[in-house]
């Protein structure tokens, strides 16, 4: 399994939301380059990307300091966030970011999902970010009917092959991680799921390594010391 260490981006800065609250926001790092940097250095290979702002306001505000992350830690780099065009998927490709992840759009545009997978691939991925079970959409300040299983089905038959799935009620609240709702996904669908939200002890890194999940982003666990990355990397094997 995968540990993507994640660095959520407002204004420039490293910040951490609580339960994706905006108004609950904590910075982190003025200098998310740096906290890029710690991840290789602790053996990651693979860096977990999102720019709030995009999330709520669409574009792409924190390019510059993606493309800082990117090459000062040398990772391999996904990237969701507001994203709700071609031309923003091509301008992060292009700019050598690996994989970009479409949440709002994948879920009120499929015609532009299937387009996108079409076109690019495995370089598209997608954000399934929940509340009781429903898929929130952007920046998770609203709530979709459309609940997580029926959701994942529609992205099966797409064509996409890998879904970052957050527990929104377990984001940045060190509660643990919702292992029973992964092992149900694993379960039912062929996808490459990413764990997300409340990904807070070793413990909870071995538990989705068990599932067989693709991988489990570290967020809050990392900036607290909760969670040491270079141990997590290594349970995760």
């Amino acid at each position: 399994m995968l540990i993507l260490p994640a660095i959520d981006l407002f204004e420039g800065k490293a910040v951490r939301l609580l339960r994706g609250d905006y108004n609950r926001m904590t910075v982190y790092s003025e200098d998310p380059a740096a906290v890029g940097a710690d991840f290789a250095s602790q053996g990651a290979q693979w860096i977990h990307l999102v720019d709030l702002e995009g999330a709520r306001d669409g574009g792409t505000p924190n390019l510059s300091a993606v493309l800082r992350i990117r090459e000062e830690s040398g990772l391999r780099c996904e990237i969701g966030g507001g994203i709700r065009s071609e031309e923003q998927i091509r301008t992060y490709l292009e700019a050598g970011l690996d994989r970009v992840i479409l949440g709002t759009a994948a879920l009120e545009n499929p015609s532009f999902l299937e387009s996108a997978v079409n076109e690019f691939g495995d370089r598209i991925a997608v954000g399934a970010d929940l509340k009781n079970g429903f898929v929130a959409v952007r920046g998770w300040t609203e709530v979709s009917s459309v609940d997580v299983f029926d959701f994942c089905r529609m992205l099966e038959t797409v064509g996409v092959r890998t879904v970052i799935c957050t527990d929104i009620s377990r984001d940045g609240a060190m509660e643990g991680t919702n292992h029973s709702l992964y092992a149900e996904l694993k379960e039912r669908f062929s996808l490459r799921f990413i764990a997300s939200g409340g990904v807070s002890s070793l413990s909870d890194v071995r538990r989705l390594s068990e599932l067989g999940l693709y991988g489990a982003i570290i967020g809050k666990a990392y900036y607290t010391g909760a969670i040491n990355l270079k141990e997590a990397v290594e349970v995760a094997k």
